[in-house]
């Protein structure tokens, strides 16, 4: 009786902080930007910009949330029903929403109250739902982790941008510090850029300005 051999194919982990994984947290810093390219988490960045500290914690819990359940939902993949999903994937957003509105309350209090609904409002950001579904559930829990974070950074990126020239051009100042009286200037407040519709002019020249840089680049 022979005995065939068989020869397997082992195929390499990837590793964590190779070319293609580093991609997920740059990407959406510039060229897949969830806001600026994806127009997706436009509310709140309409919304808590006018001061640059919100706009720092709502960044930092859309982080936390987009990053952590990225990596749950990616270890949970293979075991969720594909009818109940969107549900399974709410409850792990919905977790994690409640530990940081919680930890701002405990930790931050006037920052909970000045970011209100919003905390609560990122179980249903377009930001975490979308790369829950588009990428969490195919890809394994480090490059999913990653990709979390990074959609997270890109989304924290083009808040911290509206919400300096908001708080700047309207109140006169830069994380509360009055920053024309310290130089011993005038400055009267432009009152469009504490109102939403300030907010959407900034980020329409944000996106236009993105896109010229990108188009140029792209051209050359």
């Amino acid at each position: 009786m022979s005995t065939e051999t068989v020869a397997v194919e082992v195929k390499k982990a990837e590793p964590l902080f190779s070319k293609k994984n580093k991609k997920l947290i740059t990407n959406p810093l510039d060229i897949d930007n969830p806001i600026t390219v994806q127009v997706l988490g436009v509310c709140s960045a309409l919304a808590v910009t006018t001061q640059m500290l919100p706009a720092l914690y709502m960044s930092a819990s859309l982080l936390v949330v987009t990053a952590a359940s990225n990596a749950i939902i990616s270890m949970m993949r293979n075991t969720i029903p594909s009818r109940i999903r969107i549900i399974v994937q709410l409850a792990v957003v919905s977790l994690w929403v409640t530990l940081v509105s919680e930890l701002l309350k405990a930790y931050a209090y006037d920052i909970s109250k000045t970011l209100s609904v919003f905390v609560g409002l990122i179980i249903t950001n377009c930001i975490v739902m979308g790369r829950l579904e588009a990428f969490a559930m195919g890809n394994k829990p480090g490059p999913s982790f990653m990709d979390g974070v990074g959609n997270g950074l890109g989304y924290g990126l083009i808040l911290m941008i509206i919400a300096f020239f908001r708080e700047l051009l309207g109140s006169g100042a830069i994380f509360g510090f009055k920053v024309f009286e310290a130089m011993g200037l005038h400055y009267k407040s432009n009152g469009l850029m504490l109102l939403p519709a300030g907010a959407c002019i900034l980020l329409g020249i944000v996106i236009w300005v993105q896109r010229s840089i990108n188009g140029y680049r792209e051209s050359h």
